[in-house]
């Protein structure tokens, strides 16, 4: 095999794979993550006005109280974007409020004390004065704002089952870990450089293919 034939199959080979490697980390990046910014102020102090997210595609049964939920319900918030709310009870739970009385008052899920540190200004339920006693029912999440004085959630749908949400409405769950998305994105670089390589490689094999053709008919004269 003559060396441009070879540099040219080399290259080849070199530029599928890079293209290869940018289709599967893109493909598993959006697979697996999404990105969305922030649009009011009802996740405060947490997430603000502005600020992007990162969040993992995840079903609803796999959330867990705590988590920051990404999920889409046009029917109760009009507009179709995505909605980000705090799990604060999952199927079975029972969320009662609240216990204590002005700054002091907290929830209860199943009969304990809910200590969340991420409320603005420990404000257990802002400005809404009634009590709630909702049994989660299953495959359904209660769902808070973290500024419970500025949130429209579960507290204000109690018609509609207690206020939850369907597990399968939930799009994704924030998160700060951002390894996987580094290396996902670092994969798709790196898939990007070698398709350049591989392409620089078939560019010059095509090239030492002419020039030794045009050197053979030099040296090989036709005849007639």
């Amino acid at each position: 095999m003559d060396t441009g034939r070879g540099t040219l199959v080399a290259g080849w080979v070199v530029l599928a794979a890079g293209l290869l490697t940018v289709v599967a980390s893109l493909g598993a990046l959006r697979l697996n993550y999404g990105m969305a910014d922030v649009r009011g102020e009802s996740m405060a102090p947490a997430y603000r006005l502005g600020d992007d997210v990162v969040y993992a595609r995840v079903d609803g049964d796999e959330v867990r109280r705590g988590d920051v939920v990404l999920f889409s319900m046009p029917d109760r918030y009009p507009g179709g974007g995505l909605v980000m709310q705090r799990v604060i009870g999952v199927g079975g739970d029972r969320i009662v409020c609240c216990e204590g009385e002005g700054s002091a008052r907290r929830l209860t899920v199943n009969g304990r004390t809910s200590e969340e540190p991420y409320v603005k200004d420990g404000d257990a339920n802002g400005s809404v004065p009634q009590r709630y006693d909702v049994r989660v029912p299953q495959g359904r999440l209660f769902l808070l704002g973290d500024h419970r004085l500025n949130a429209r959630d579960s507290r204000f749908f109690a018609d509609d089952h207690g206020g939850t949400v369907p597990a399968e409405a939930v799009r994704g769950r924030v998160t700060e870990d951002r390894l996987g998305v580094v290396l996902l994105a670092g994969a798709t670089l790196f898939g990007l450089l070698l398709a350049i390589a591989g392409l620089i490689g078939v560019l010059a094999g095509r090239t030492r293919r002419r020039r030794s053709a045009e050197f053979d008919t030099e040296l090989w004269p036709a005849h007639f």
